[in-house]
């Protein structure tokens, strides 16, 4: 009596649904192809130098000659390194004081260049920033030769004005070689961690200042609890950038104190140098390494760990 209705919509369904699909695959496809030139730098300057060096950490590896496999006794002659663990104590004892010292003073910058209406400002900004572009290895021998004792043009300056009786020579005193070192990494980064903290400064609202201030939060209480909790991912990105660069310490102490004196400034990653391409231990150097790695990673997740949110997100 009644025709047999038809159901269109489940073939018209099945028949756009494969439209979509293939249009979707095909935003894969090129999603993927923007990021493969990325993967493939990744994969040959990162993931493979890694695979070799722990590879290469289970042998006896010297610069000229044949390779022996001696399982983990790179490993275990670590643990009665005394110069190794010396070096890595500096190391810490150098990130712990650069540190709180490069965001102390990146943030007084950034706060000090905040305001863009300010007269003046633009050039203010320029001029801090100015020696990041600059190498730390050429940063490093600019103020090597300024401190030079024969030609340096501050030791001159400060024999003209009667500062000092004689040239400082920095090199004979860890005190001040140290010092010279920590000037020279915070003329040459602050600039980079100022633009990093004034990114977050200013992306903080100003109708959110306003309206703490009308609850009577100023002073002291706007900045602990409207700054420093709206900046805590530029806080963290800083301070894991500060102290990874701490710690990965080289061109400066290599070139301005060379290790002196009697190699009390010398860091850790400056130690795996020695023992890789001037002594020739290319495991060794691997393993050391593999040990240098594991504690930046375990460095970097403790600090993302401490700097999460109530919530427990980074």
């Amino acid at each position: 009596m009644f025709a047999k209705t038809q159901q269109p919509q489940v073939q018209f369904t099945h028949q756009t649904a494969l439209p979509v699909f293939r249009k979707n695959n095909r935003k894969g496809y090129l999603g993927f192809l923007f990021i493969l030139p990325v993967l493939v730098i990744v994969v040959f300057f990162f993931i493979t130098p890694l695979i070799m060096t722990a590879w290469m950490s289970f042998f006896k590896w010297p610069m000229f000659g044949k390779t022996k496999f001696i399982g983990w006794i790179n490993y275990t002659n670590i643990l009665q390194d005394d110069v190794f663990w010396h070096a890595l104590k500096f190391t810490f004892i150098y990130a712990i004081i650069m540190t709180p010292l490069i965001f102390i003073f990146s943030m007084i910058l950034a706060s000090l260049v905040k305001d863009s209406h300010k007269p003046g400002v633009s050039l203010f900004r320029s001029v801090y920033f100015l020696p990041t572009v600059i190498g730390f290895g050429t940063a490093s021998i600019l103020w090597k030769w300024l401190l030079d004792v024969r030609f340096g043009l501050l030791n001159h300056l400060a024999v003209s004005l009667h500062l000092v009786d004689s040239p400082i020579m920095y090199q004979d005193s860890l005190s001040q070689g140290f010092m010279v070192v920590v000037s020279m990494v915070l003329w040459k980064t602050l600039g980079f961690n100022m633009i990093l903290l004034l990114v977050g400064l200013q992306g903080i609202s100003k109708d959110i200042y306003q309206a703490a201030q009308v609850d009577g939060a100023v002073g002291w209480r706007r900045l602990r609890y409207i700054t420093l909790p709206l900046m805590r991912r530029t806080f963290m990105l800083t301070l894991i950038l500060s102290v990874s660069g701490s710690l990965l310490a080289f061109d400066q102490f290599y070139i301005i104190t060379n290790g002196g004196p009697m190699d009390q400034t010398i860091t850790s990653v400056f130690y795996i140098y020695n023992n890789s391409f001037i002594n020739g231990r290319l495991g060794y150097g691997a393993a050391l390494s593999i040990i240098q790695l594991f504690i930046l990673m375990v460095i970097s997740v403790l600090q993302i760990w401490l700097l999460r949110d109530k919530e427990g997100r980074a």
